[in-house]
């Protein structure tokens, strides 16, 4: 075959990949401007492309609106929470997994993406039915316990990938130097495992931020967070309501995502998942 041949065919790979990008990129992104444009505008009727009148009537509505501070107010405690007794759970059990040899311990690390194997809601109905004997229905406890059950894979999985990536010679190094067990782990081991941890960790709280639908069984009517509101301001009010809202609970999402990048490019998300 001529070189032309393969010159014409290299060309429209290229042609194809870039209208194959092109078009990803207007699948993921569309919904995003869409939401953008609908924050902003007072008017957008159909057949119009874009909004007729501009606005930020809506904003004010929002930011006016006494359930979305308390939304706020619970979403930004109750995700912290959940994302540190996450670590103080799962931070052991992840070095113990990748340090210690027991029996069944390839069960049991499997076993943690038991809670992703099933439908969350009906998931959540059972464990309802338990919080319900136990008092902790409406409560913030019981929120925390649900949302808490979205990051146990995180926080055990990614970690050991980190603790597995620390060199048992720098360890033995160490000790062959004097120092202690917890002088090696704090000074060494911790050290070289943080970034997984951070990702861990970062990933953790989002999953606890952004949980609906276990808040929304366990947590009415005392606890309402963000996306549960969400569910609220769909249903009952106009577009732009929902739009604006939408972008408020982006953000805290988009901040953690561009603090962690770095971590997440390197590949640590990736190491928890191939182990």
């Amino acid at each position: 075959m001529s070189p032309l041949w393969f010159l014409k065919v290299s060309a429209l790979r290229r042609v194809f990949g870039v209208v194959l990008v092109a078009a990803m990129g207007v699948f993921l992104l569309m919904p995003l401007l869409t939401m953008a444009l609908w924050a902003f505008a007072q008017t957008w009727q159909y057949p119009s492309l874009a909004p007729t009148v501009y606005s930020l009537k809506w904003w004010a509505w929002v930011f006016q609106n006494g359930d979305v501070g308390h939304a706020v107010f619970y979403s930004f405690t109750t995700a912290p929470v959940v994302t540190l007794l996450s670590a103080v759970i799962c931070l052991p059990a992840a070095y113990a997994f990748s340090r210690l040899r027991f029996p069944g311990k390839r069960f049991f690390f499997v076993s943690l993406l038991a809670t992703n194997a099933f439908p969350k809601f009906g998931l959540y109905i059972s464990i309802a039915t338990l919080f319900y004997r136990l008092n902790l229905m409406s409560t913030f406890v019981g929120v925390v316990l649900i949302q808490l059950i979205n990051t146990l894979v995180f926080m055990t999985w990614i970690p050991a990938a980190g603790f597995d990536g620390v060199g048992r010679e720098l360890e033995e190094a160490a000790r062959d130097a004097g120092a202690g067990p917890m002088r090696v782990f704090f000074r060494i081991t911790l050290p070289i495992a943080l970034p997984s941890i951070i990702v861990a960790a970062v990933l953790a709280f989002l999953a606890a931020f952004d949980e609906a639908q276990g808040t929304l069984v366990v947590g009415l009517p005392n606890i309402v967070t963000m996306p549960v509101l969400m569910y609220r301001l769909v249903s009952n009010y106009p577009e732009p309501v929902s739009a604006v809202f939408s972008i408020l609970l982006a953000i805290p999402s988009i901040i953690l995502l561009l603090f962690a990048r770095r971590y997440l490019i390197a590949g640590y998300l990736a190491a928890g998942f191939t182990r």
